[in-house]
Parts: C-alpha cells; sequence; structure tokens
C-alpha cells in the first residue's frame, strides 16, 4: 500500500439528517463553517445531510418522501419554460 496517502486532519464532526433532525458524532475531514453545541456541551463543526441511515428506505424498510430542496418546483419551473 501507499504511504502518507490518507488525510491526518481528522477531528470530530456532527452530521445531521434535515428530513429528520437525527444527529450523530464521529471523525471527519469535512470542511464546514458551521457549529453546533453536542449533548456533552462541546462545539462542534456541523455538515448536513439530506439523507442519512434514520431516513433512507433501504435501511428504515419504508418508502418515505423527502423534499427538503423543493425538487418537483425546481423541475416545474425548469420544464415550464419549454412549454
Amino acid at each position: 500500500m501507499k504511504k502518507d496517502i490518507h488525510p491526518k486532519s481528522y477531528r470530530m464532526v456532527v452530521f445531521k439528517d434535515m428530513s429528520n433532525d437525527y444527529a450523530f458524532l464521529t471523525r471527519s475531514t469535512a470542511a464546514t463553517k458551521e457549529t453546533i453545541v453536542w449533548e456533552d456541551g462541546n462545539e462542534y463543526p456541523l455538515i448536513k445531510v439530506e439523507i442519512s441511515h434514520m431516513s433512507h428506505p433501504f435501511y428504515t424498510g419504508k418508502s418515505m418522501f423527502v423534499d427538503t430542496a423543493g425538487r418537483i418546483e425546481k423541475f416545474k419551473k425548469r420544464y415550464e419554460k419549454k412549454k
């Protein structure tokens, strides 16, 4: 294996599923300017995600409709102009 190909700047980061407000703390190198105060009282960088294992149909076994970014409205606007 190649040496020194992985980043060394791992730090604790909170990932938050915006569809159901589920959050979890893990190590990551992902960059962000937002922060959040975690359950332990410490402040950590915050990464917002649209879907996680708590909301994805594969893991939950349920089909869910998640429209966090107004995808239907964007689609209609895009193709409305072509009519």
